[in-house]
């Protein structure tokens, strides 16, 4: 099994214009609403590619019960810590769409309070992992979370044979580090922030995850926008697969995205990671090509070229 933790999951509003002014009324073209945050996005993209999760987390109020609703409708599984007061937080996401292609404005809330009472009813939530299954940790960090909360669960977990894959920023990332974690997902920004330069090539990035597999990590899988992606896996060996091609419409949860599809190659049972780096750029891929979160069709469509572009691979 599968468990995504989401600590702030989201209702993003997406909202389409063909031009947005600042201190004038605008109209929108279209919108749409869809279940957000970085887990959540794991865990609907990994449903997408036939693999089963349980979304772990907090939610509050008719947000949550709405965030609640869309992941069953979908199919997914969820064991979300309902919060006695507050609401989930509703993320605006501004899509402008010029001749030169899309700009995005985000405006993204801070959620509701966590008690100590909830945090520690998740913690008892995440006992149910079991030998075997994968933990997935992603995203921002709540302000009324201890800012260590995620190598709080890493310690808590530490005990049990899993794989934990780590998707965040700065401290929240290298922090988790000390636990071995089998996999994190930077991008060249994410990398920038770590290490105070961002890297201005594929030989700086290759260089910043050797330092982060020196830190800890044991597999670093690294996006690169438009440029694909590469793995530096446990025994030092790097794989590249290149971006694929399309019309970018979407930037939200591309990253997340990719994550997914890696992990899905994994659990397919074919240990080849080269596999696992393709699956994933075609996930994220296809989330930057659509208006939300990847489909399976897309996904796979994109696999296809891929392959054929690396050469054809069992699966």
């Amino acid at each position: 099994m599968v468990y995504t933790v989401t600590l702030n999951p989201a209702l993003d509003h997406a909202v389409y214009v063909s031009h947005l002014e600042t201190g004038a009324v605008n109209r929108m073209n279209r919108e749409m609403f869809e279940v957000g945050g970085k887990g959540v996005n794991v865990s609907i993209v990994l449903n997408e590619l036939s693999v089963k999760s349980k979304a772990l987390g907090f939610i509050a109020g008719f947000t949550g019960d709405e965030i609640e609703r869309r992941l069953s409708e979908k199919g997914i599984a969820s064991d979300f810590v309902k919060l006695k007061d507050g609401i989930s937080r509703v993320n605006i996401k501004f899509k402008n769409f010029t001749e030169n292609g899309v700009t995005e404005t985000e405006i993204n809330s801070d959620g509701p309070d966590i008690s100590d009472e909830a945090l520690a009813e998740l913690f008892v939530k995440l006992s149910a992992i079991e030998d075997g299954d994968i933990l997935v940790l992603a995203g921002s960090v709540p302000h009324t979370l201890p800012k260590n909360i995620y190598e709080q669960i890493l310690e808590y977990v530490s005990g049990k044979n899993i794989k934990v894959a780590v998707d965040a920023c700065g401290e929240f990332l290298t922090a988790t580090l000390k636990w071995r974690p089998f996999i994190i997902k930077p991008n060249f920004d994410e990398l920038g922030e770590i290490f105070g330069e961002r890297p201005n090539s594929v030989t700086e990035a290759m260089g910043y995850a050797k330092t982060l597999q020196e830190m800890g990590a044991k597999n670093v899988l690294v996006s690169m926008a438009g440029d694909g992606a590469f793995l530096l896996n446990e025994q030092g060996k790097t794989f590249f697969c290149g971006g694929c091609k399309g019309k970018v419409k979407n930037s939200v949860g591309v990253g997340d995205s990719m994550l997914a599809g890696f992990l899905s190659g994994i659990l397919d049972g074919d240990t080849d990671e080269e596999y696992a780096l393709m699956l994933g750029t075609a996930a994220g891929g296809a989330t930057a090509f659509s208006d939300g979160l990847a489909k399976k069709a897309s996904i796979l469509d994109l696999m296809k070229v891929l392959l054929k572009e690396h050469g054809e691979k069992t699966q």
